[in-house]
C-alpha cells in the first residue's frame, strides 16, 4: 500500500505492507528521518511527537494510513535553520542533556504555543506533562517554553 501525504512542506509517499504500521517507523525506517525518536511505543512518553495538520500527536500510536492526505511535520521540518522560537529558546536555555526526548519536547511545545501564545506556568506544566524526560531537565524545559512564548510575542510586534 502506498500512503501519500505532505511531509515537512513537500509531497511524500511511503510504501508499506501494513497500513497499521506506526508512523514513527515509516518516518525513521522508510523515509530516513531519524529526528523523531521512539521509546515506549505506547504513546505515554512523547519522544515520538510530530505534528499532523498542526496538532501534536504520538507517532508511535498513529497508523501511517491515517496520515494519507495530511500535513506531517517532524523536527527536521520545524525550521530549516533552527530559527523557530522554540528551538531558539532551547539553545538559549541549554535545555538538552542526553537529548533523546528533545525532538518530542520541542514538537509538543511548538504545537502548544501555536494554540496558546501567552501561557502561564500552569498551562505550560499541563501541556508538557505528557512528554517525559529522564534526565531531569523539566525545569529548563518549562523555562524554555515560557521563553519561546516571549520570543514569539517579540517577533509579532
Amino acid at each position: 500500500m502506498r500512503v501519500s501525504f505532505r511531509l515537512n512542506g513537500a509531497p511524500a509517499s511511503v510504501e508499506v505492507d501494513d497500513p497499521a504500521m506506526p508512523l514513527v517507523f515509516a518516518l525513521r525506517d522508510r523515509l530516513d528521518l531519524k529526528g523523531t525518536k521512539y521509546a515506549c511505543l505506547e504513546g505515554v512518553c512523547g519522544a515520538c511527537t510530530v505534528h499532523v495538520d498542526g496538532a501534536a500527536v504520538r507517532s508511535c500510536q498513529m497508523p501511517v494510513a491515517d496520515v494519507a492526505g495530511a500535513e506531517v511535520t517532524t523536527i527536521e521540518g520545524l525550521s530549516a535553520d533552527g530559527a523557530h522560537p522554540v528551538q531558539r529558546a532551547w539553545l538559549e536555555g541549554r535545555v538538552a542533556q542526553c537529548g533523546y526526548c528533545q525532538s518530542g519536547q520541542i514538537m509538543q511545545a511548538a504545537a502548544f504555543l501555536a494554540e496558546t501564545p501567552s501561557p502561564d506556568a500552569g498551562a505550560i506544566e499541563a501541556a508538557m506533562s505528557g512528554n517525559l524526560c529522564r534526565c531531569g531537565t523539566g525545569p529548563r524545559i518549562r523555562a524554555a517554553v515560557a521563553r519561546a512564548a516571549e520570543i514569539q510575542r517579540e517577533e509579532q510586534r
